[in-house]
């Protein structure tokens, strides 16, 4: 099974998660940040995966360490999950609409973390989200899970620019995570991601 369940408590968050990558679907997503509760959701939707965060942190101080340290963790346990990596398709890209904007991800699971993120927040950011930190979100989560994810979008309206970013990294990293029945070992050259 490719599972994962991690809780992490630190001086500023405390967060519980639970990932199935061969899920349906099923999102339940508690941070204290409701729009970002709404991006976790269309992730887990849009990406099949079973997704469970549950989330309490310092909100009173800003929403920079929730949200990083849920990047951490969920990257963690996508790290977790697939494992050696043995099957995987390891190569996605996809790109969705949304009105106006438009997201293009490609990712490379294949164990180096690295993030390029091109996207045109305006200065108060999507849902009262700072955009630097929708960007330290998706660093955090590529740095912990060993991925390469090429994130750019287009568009006007930061709430859709943001919501294309999840959608199209979800349906990337389906197709990403994906068993191929074509491979049965790691797909690298070097015989490890």
């Amino acid at each position: 099974m490719r599972t994962s369940e991690i809780h992490r408590t630190t001086r500023e968050t405390d967060i519980t998660l639970s990932l199935d990558l061969d899920g349906t679907g099923a999102g339940t997503v508690e941070t204290g940040i409701p729009f970002f509760d709404h991006m976790l959701t269309s992730l887990a939707r849009h990406g099949r995966l079973d997704l469970s965060v549950r989330a309490a942190g310092d909100l009173a101080v800003d929403a920079h360490h929730t949200v990083e340290d849920i990047g951490i963790v969920l990257g963690t346990a996508l790290a977790e999950a697939v494992g050696d990596g043995r099957g995987i398709t390891r190569f996605a890209d996809a790109a969705v609409p949304m009105d106006e904007a438009l997201a293009r991800v490609a990712l490379d699971l294949g164990g180096r973390g690295y993030l390029v993120f091109e996207c045109g927040f305006s200065p108060a950011g999507p849902g009262g989200i700072p955009g630097d930190l929708i960007e330290h979100f998706f660093y955090s989560l590529c740095n912990h899970a060993g991925i390469t994810a090429h994130i750019t979008v287009t568009g006007r309206n930061d709430h859709h620019i943001c919501e294309a970013a999840f959608k199209a990294f979800a349906r990337a990293l389906r197709a990403a995570v994906a068993i191929d029945p074509s491979i049965g070992d790691v797909p690298s050259t070097k015989g490890t991601l």
